[in-house]
């Protein structure tokens, strides 16, 4: 019997495989209309049994990791060094989408007239960064019970947060409630576990629809910024990531792969680093072997603020964007779209094609017209699969590498 991760692995390729072929039907083929349906409600079954269990599980791992740390006293250090590794890789991947749109200048030499019907049917809320940032910071405190039964996951973490330190605070008197919420959490992962064997199932639909459906004319059109996408962005995944991995750590990327490669093709088949999260625990802590006090703490946080692949996107259809318009951004103003895409990555919830919705700001940052986020729409879910999956990788080596810092060398030798 193969493993979930050679179930997922030969899931995923019968579902491209499959896509394929459905995709040299007709439209009004009846088998085709019958596959799709299918697979779409398979899919959708998948992930929404992954969204169940989402918030109990964010909620319960921020509480119990935050709680936990205070035993061995290294709540700050867990803290400081995974907001700093956070911001570390998504500087890095910026840096990296900048240098190749200028190395390149992807975009130069089209012109968006020929966009306009669709630039004309979309709809958009212009945001100042101003008022980004004022409605950032509404999205962090709200009310809890609001934002559990909303499914808002940046909400529920903030007042995990707040509830972990009130828990260490109150010291042994708050021990019975500690000890709840860890079974709960345990209880919660036992769902998960049976959730999980239906991931080759749930990924073979979604990979079969989305590779039966994608408009291949669209994406012929602007097959030179896909090309680049998938360039950086796999040279981040597969280069970047794996270098700062083996500089901090001293561990294999070969290691890594094989530890996470069940969340990374999940995260791939879904697009969504929250569905993605009951895997990316499972992978960090039996395969990679991260602590799950520190496990329970960064992936969820990492899941909602540490955004690579969507930072590094962002900034590069930014400069692709200007190109299109035939602007030259000045380096002052590549800065601006450099910070802007940070905030703006930060604020994405973790669902597909949600740096969409966030890519106004950006645009705005620097004056590009905002309409032409437009042109991006038919290709976005197709990057989305890539990026996704960067981002679930950026987090865990985040928890491996704050793992290494955090843990003193007698608690490694034991």
């Amino acid at each position: 019997m193969p493993s979930l991760n050679q179930q997922i692995f030969i899931a995923a390729l019968l579902g491209l495989v499959a896509g394929g072929l459905i995709s040299q039907l007709g439209d009004t083929s009846v088998l085709r209309v019958d596959v799709l349906y299918v697979s779409s409600l398979l899919g959708n079954v998948f992930i929404d049994l992954l969204k169940m269990v989402l918030i109990p599980l964010v909620f319960a791992t921020i509480v119990v990791g935050v709680a936990n740390l205070q035993e061995h006293y290294q709540i700050h250090k867990v803290w400081t060094r995974t907001l700093a590794f956070f911001i570390l890789t998504m500087s890095l991947a910026m840096t990296v989408a900048l240098v190749s749109m200028n190395i390149f200048h992807t975009g130069e030499g089209m012109h968006l007239a020929m966009f306009q019907d669709a630039m004309a049917n979309y709809e958009h809320k212009k945001m100042t960064p101003a008022e980004f940032l004022v409605q950032f910071l509404h999205q962090l405190f709200q009310n809890p019970f609001s934002a559990l039964a909303k499914g808002e996951v940046l909400p529920v973490v903030v007042f995990a947060i707040f509830l972990g330190v009130a828990l260490i605070v109150g010291g042994e008197r708050y021990k019975n409630i500690l000890n709840l919420f860890k079974e709960f959490l345990d209880l919660t992962m036992r769902i998960i576990g049976w959730i999980m064997r239906l991931a080759p199932l749930g990924i073979f639909a979604l990979l079969l629809k989305l590779v039966a459906t994608q408009n291949a004319q669209l994406l012929t059109t602007l097959i030179e910024f896909i090309v680049l996408i998938m360039g950086t962005t796999l040279f981040h995944g597969v280069v970047v990531l794996p270098l700062l991995l083996y500089i901090f750590t001293k561990k294999s990327p070969l290691w890594f792969w094989r530890g996470a490669r069940e969340a990374l093709i999940t995260a791939f088949a879904t697009s969504s680093s929250s569905a993605t999260l009951p895997v990316t625990l499972r992978c960090v802590e039996q395969h990679l072997h991260v602590r799950k006090d520190i496990a329970g703490f960064v992936i969820p946080l990492g899941a909602t603020l540490n955004m690579d692949g969507t930072a590094l996107y962002e900034a590069a259809a930014a400069l692709f964007v200007a190109n299109l318009a035939g602007i030259d951004l000045s380096l002052g103003q590549q800065l601006i779209v450099f910070v802007t895409a940070m905030i703006a990555s930060m604020g994405a919830p973790g669902i597909p094609s949600a740096g969409m919705v966030t890519m106004i700001l950006v645009l705005q940052s620097v004056g590009l017209p905002v309409e032409a986020i437009a042109i991006l729409l038919p290709i976005d879910r197709l990057l989305d699969t890539v990026r996704t999956a960067v981002n679930v990788q950026g987090d865990m080596i985040s928890s491996v590498v704050v793992q290494e810092f955090v843990i003193d060398k007698t608690e490694k030798a034991a």
